[in-house]
């Protein structure tokens, strides 16, 4: 058997997408028995823990392609930082993992929810990273490598930071409904009701968006056009 690194690395990265997007597939189609009025309070909690075990998946996958696109990128020559900064790149996004998971893991309970405010909170410094750098990089200012023929790659990052500011405010949503199925448990509530139905056609027209991006990044990847 004769395996390489970059062969291994592209691997997980097609793992990582594709539970990325098939687990934002699966949070969708639940979705609809969640905000359901006509089923009992319970069969739609246990629709809602569904969505958050399927999603749990997605957010894996949407973490990892990150890094996994950064150690690609240095292999092709693309993204000039290896040795320290790899290995602490992986380190910073192995905490990430440990954090998302955790908030995960205690997803009922108080704690659970500041986890997740603090794993949102990443995403505000993320993002600006990412744009900066990905714009930067085509308008050939760095640091990335953006001549003839890897113009992609900062495309594609850019359009990943793209993906990252719908995805938080999906994170929104799904964090919201912890809290009001809470109030839902204490008797009917027509204002939570109302809320949750709101949230869930906002969120249905940013999955659209998302996965049209989401194709948009699998593309760049996969055909280097530019």
């Amino acid at each position: 058997m004769n395996l390489n690194e970059l062969d291994v690395l592209r691997w997980v990265h097609i793992l990582a997408m594709v539970y990325w997007l098939g687990g934002e597939w699966g949070v969708f189609q639940t979705s609809y028995n969640i905000v359901n009025r006509k089923l009992s309070l319970e069969e739609r909690r246990r629709h809602l823990e569904t969505a958050y075990r399927i999603d749990i998946l997605a957010r894996t996958g949407i973490i990892l392609l990150l890094p996994l696109g950064l150690h690609m990128g240095h292999i092709y020559g693309i993204q000039p930082y290896g040795g320290g900064f790899l290995v602490g790149m992986w380190i910073a996004f192995a905490a990430w993992l440990c954090l998302t998971w955790s908030a995960f893991l205690a997803r009922e309970s108080d704690l659970g929810i500041r986890l997740t405010k603090i794993d949102e909170g990443l995403r505000y410094v993320l993002i600006p990273l990412i744009f900066i750098v990905g714009v930067s990089s085509m308008l050939g200012h760095g640091p990335l490598e953006a001549g003839p023929g890897t113009l992609w790659y900062p495309a594609k990052l850019t359009l990943y930071g793209f993906t990252l500011i719908i995805g938080l405010g999906l994170r929104f949503v799904m964090r919201a409904w912890t809290v009001r199925f809470r109030r839902l448990a204490e008797g009917p509530n027509p204002a939570e009701e109302a809320a949750l139905e709101r949230e869930i056609v906002l969120a249905r027209l940013m999955a659209y968006v998302y996965w049209i991006t989401i194709a948009g990044v699998c593309f760049l990847g996969a055909t280097k056009p530019f």
